[in-house]
């Protein structure tokens, strides 16, 4: 397995991406390689530094940067030399298997949807995150973030790449596919969501087990809750700040403990051609190090193939 790292993406890059390094190697196979993209004279001072001499590790000079104030399709345009541009052109040619950064998010879906591509049949890619259930596991909710304005069969079809995702990278077995809404009823709810449910109650695409409730997110009602980017993003942000406040007050438990994004370390693209994640701007070096291990996993599933393959065949 080869998965490209940006190695200057996120605001306290490149130190806290190197620093990953430490905790990444050890959990790599013999026969894995981690390629780092970024400006190669920062990189070998820092592996002189800490004597990190491992044949893993890959070197690829990307001196320029897109930063977080950068506009994400121009930047990408231009700055073809940029740590995420070159690390995109490495996955298109399938130098790579997987890449992941903490940098501009918009660039990495730029680079998601354009360099690498939607597979075909799939309406619009998805953004994906893990919330912990109160009794083990996680509930998968998407989309956070990448279309706040989805359509109802932009969101049908989210169920079948949430689906899949279970299946998949987390092994469950039939996975439960809940809508997000604000009650059960099939009537509740606003036009979209009443539109998807509609679309979604005689899915046999998928186990689509009806509307579920923002509760519902953190027991074992469901696997996989759908909504659209604009929801989803609120409801994340503010399971973020709830685990900030309590971190403040120290009242967190074993439990809430798992809110903490550095264990999950960044959101993955669904419904590209290759594995793809997203990592928190802010991330720390235990972030970047889960957030390799993602982009591992998701690769290692062959995910993107899996999709292609159930797109060309579900019931549309």
């Amino acid at each position: 397995m080869r998965i490209g790292l940006d190695v200057s993406g996120g605001d306290f890059a490149p130190e806290s991406t190197l620093m990953s390094l430490p905790l990444l190697l050890p959990e790599l196979g013999a026969k894995d390689r981690l390629v780092l993209f970024g400006n190669e004279t920062d990189m070998q001072l820092f592996l002189a530094e800490k004597k990190l001499y491992d044949d893993r590790l890959e070197l690829v000079h990307a001196p320029d940067v897109i930063t977080m104030n950068d506009s994400p399709l121009k930047a990408f345009q231009h700055k073809r030399d940029s740590s995420i541009a070159v690390g995109f052109d490495w996955l298109r040619k399938g130098r790579v298997d997987g890449f992941a950064s903490a940098g501009n998010s918009g660039a990495m879906m730029v680079g998601s949807v354009y360099t690498i591509n939607t597979i075909p049949g799939v309406i619009r890619p998805s953004s994906a995150v893990m919330i912990p259930k109160l009794d083990g596991g996680n509930t998968i909710l998407l989309d956070v973030g990448t279309n706040p304005d989805a359509k109802p069969d932009v969101l049908y079809q989210y169920g079948l790449l949430g689906s899949l995702y279970a299946e998949h990278v987390l092994n469950i077995d039939s996975p439960r596919v809940g809508l997000l809404n604000i009650g059960t009823e099939e009537k509740k709810g606003n036009l979209l969501v009443q539109s998807a449910f509609h679309l979604m109650k005689d899915a046999t695409d998928y186990n689509f087990i009806g509307n579920v409730e923002g509760r519902d997110l953190f027991n074992d009602k469901t696997d996989v809750v759908i909504t659209d980017g604009f929801t989803g993003n609120v409801v994340i942000k503010q399971i973020q700040a709830m685990y900030r406040l309590m971190e403040k007050q120290g009242i967190l438990n074993d439990y809430f403990s798992r809110f903490n994004y550095e264990k999950h370390g960044g959101s993955p693209i669904i419904g590209v051609n290759a594995a793809v994640v997203i990592g928190h701007g802010i991330s720390s070096p235990l972030a970047i190090k889960n957030m390799m291990r993602l982009v591992y996993e998701v690769s290692a599933s062959n995910l993107h193939l899996k999709i292609k393959k159930a797109i060309a065949n579900y019931s549309k």
